[in-house]
Formats: structure tokens, C-alpha cells, sequence
């Protein structure tokens, strides 16, 4: 059994690459549209899909159209309204498959030619702390309406009435200057919206009258953009000053230190307790058998048979004596002549 031992080793952890791990261990991908997500009628635009190296498969979808591809890049030369929608991605390693990445909000912009108005009350220059509304006007009639500041990651939707909608920000701060433009769209489309408005600039000033955003430091702190009740919140990140134009902000993939990622290995620890014991369960039932086979194959021991002895003689009954003599008279004259 000492030889075998290492064997049994090697195939214990030649097993551990085998065994299927528990299912939403692998990291999710990342889904992203480059140049960004809203898109303009008739212009380019690229869905990019993005998992671990050595990914063997993966599978870009469109959400309820039953449409999919098994490439991890979808590239749209032309935008149109058919390509609209709401996409996800995964991807295949081995057997397992991964969890399907955040959702991605393919929107197609200028499908109405009539684009809504943007305006700020009480004024687009405001000082920090204070309460500004922007709102959103349209001419027709539209139930939805989205507020988008140029380097967000997603535009802050709000349904209040038809026609109008507004967007009160409770309590200014620098992070919150930058530029906006509205949409209106009806929520039967969802994915199908006006063109923008003009661009409106909101100017957080200091309170010696001062714009903050002329100051040689660009604003770094990062706040959320509060809505009304009856509405989701939404973060609007700022990434560089008024001064320099905000770029499309994307999205990486997780690295090593994600959530995922600790996860994985806490799994894969796991899995390595796990092998070794299913290793030891596999030494003993080795041993076992081969004790059983071992036993199987020694000699019965020889069974001598008994020598079968002959019975001794039985005891011969002695004939009375005057049956042995022919019958003649015992007596004091026998033998004798007359």
C-alpha cells in the first residue's frame, strides 16, 4: 500500500480539476457600450463583453427577443431602432457558466425629431447647500422623461405628468456642476428616445461669489443626485472639471480583490479540503479491497479425511458343550469299553 500512496495523491488533485464547483462562484463579466449607451440614430456604436482570460465561450444577448451570438463583441456600424433594447453576457469555462453581467440599457436617441426644453430654477448659478429644480419640458405628450449630465453612468429617469417632469436637487454641491441635457420617450418604447435638449450648464459658485469650478483643484468627491419620492436615486460621478469636457465613463472588469474574487478562492480552499478528504475515504476503501483480495487468494488449508478404520470383530457366543461332542452323554463311564 506505501507505493501507492503518491498515486493516489496525484489522482486526488488531478480529481480536483474535475470536480464542478458550486454554481455563481465565477466571476461575473462586464457589459459595456462604447462610446456610451445612448446612442444617436445612424451612428456607430459597440457592445463589448469582458470576463476572466481563458474564457472558452461567450454569449452576448438580447433580452427578450430571443437574439444571441457566442462572440463577446457586437459591433453596430449603423445605429436603428431594432437594435434598441436591453442586452447581458456570459461566459462558459469548462462545463460551469457564469452569472450573467449587469444589464445594459442600449438606448436610441433622436427617433423624435422633437426635442424637450432644459431649464433651471431659480437660476443655473447657485451656491453650495442651496436647493435647485431643473426641469424638463416637451411639447408632446410624454410620460418619461431622463436627465443625463455629461460622464454619469446612467441617465436619472422621472415620470411625474405628461408633458413636463422636474429633477430638484435638495442640496447643491460642487460635484454637481457639470452639463445636462434632457429626453423625453414614452414608456410603450422604452429604448426609444427624443433628441436631446440644448445643454444646459449648472454653476456651483463659492459664497464670496466665486465659481468654484475656475479654482486650480477639479472637485473629486463623488455624490449621489437625489430625486423625488417615487423615484430611484441614481450617482452622478464627476469626473473632471467644467473647464475640461467629461469623458464616457466605462466600466472594468473585477480585479483579483473583488468580492468574486475572494470568493472564488474561499471556494477553491473548499474544494481542496474536500479532496483531501475524499482522498483519505479513497485509501481506506483501496485497502479494503485489496485486504479482501488478498484474502481471496491464499490456499485453503488441507483437510486430512479421516482413515476410515474397520470395526473390530464382534464377540463369538460359545456352543453349549454337549453340541460340540455330538451329543453324547457326559459321564463317569465314558470312554470306557464294555
Amino acid at each position: 500500500m506505501a507505493p501507492s500512496l503518491p498515486a493516489l495523491l496525484c489522482l486526488g488533485l488531478c480529481l480536483q480539476q474535475m470536480i464542478p464547483a458550486q454554481p455563481g462562484l465565477l466571476p461575473k463579466p462586464s457589459l459595456q457600450a462604447l462610446p456610451g449607451s445612448l446612442v444617436p440614430l445612424k451612428t456607430q456604436v459597440t457592445i463589448r463583453c469582458q470576463g476572466p482570460p481563458g474564457a472558452d465561450l461567450y454569449r452576448l444577448e438580447k433580452l427578450r427577443s430571443g437574439i444571441y451570438q457566442d462572440q463577446p463583441i457586437l459591433f453596430i456600424p449603423a445605429m436603428e431602432e431594432r437594435f434598441a433594447g436591453c442586452y447581458r453576457c456570459s461566459y462558459q469555462n469548462g462545463s460551469r457558466w457564469s452569472p450573467p453581467s449587469d444589464r445594459l440599457e442600449l438606448v436610441a436617441t433622436g427617433v423624435y425629431a422633437n426635442k424637450p426644453s432644459l431649464s433651471a430654477q431659480p437660476s443655473p448659478a447657485v451656491s453650495p447647500g442651496t436647493e435647485v429644480t431643473l426641469q424638463c419640458r416637451s411639447q408632446y405628450s410624454f410620460d418619461q422623461f431622463a436627465l443625463y449630465k455629461e460622464g454619469a453612468a446612467a441617465p436619472q429617469k422621472g415620470s411625474e405628468k405628461q408633458y413636463w417632469a422636474d429633477f430638484p436637487i435638495t442640496a447643491v454641491t460642487v460635484a454637481h456642476s457639470g452639463t445636462y441635457r434632457c429626453y423625453s420617450f414614452s414608456s410603450k418604447l422604452p429604448y426609444l428616445w427624443s433628441a436631446p435638449s440644448d445643454p444646459l450648464e449648472l454653476v456651483v459658485t463659492e459664497t464670496s461669489g466665486t465659481p468654484r469650478w475656475l479654482s486650480a483643484e477639479p472637485p473629486s468627491s463623488v455624490t449621489e443626485f437625489p430625486e423625488a419620492s417615487r423615484k430611484r436615486s441614481i450617482s452622478l460621478i464627476n469626473k473632471s472639471s467644467a473647464i475640461e469636457p467629461s469623458r464616457t465613463t466605462t466600466v472594468s472588469p473585477k480585479g483579483p480583490e473583488s468580492p468574486a474574487g475572494l470568493a472564488q478562492q474561499h471556494y477553491t480552499k473548499g474544494n481542496l479540503v474536500r479532496i483531501c478528504i475524499g482522498v483519505v475515504i479513497l485509501i481506506l476503501l483501496v485497502g479494503l479491497l485489496a485486504e479482501d483480495w488478498h484474502s481471496r487468494k491464499k490456499p485453503l488449508p488441507h483437510r486430512v479425511r479421516p482413515i476410515r478404520r474397520p470395526l473390530p470383530p464382534l464377540p463369538q457366543t460359545q456352543k453349549p458343550h454337549s453340541q460340540q461332542d455330538g451329543g453324547r452323554p457326559d459321564g463317569p463311564n465314558q470312554g470306557r469299553h464294555q
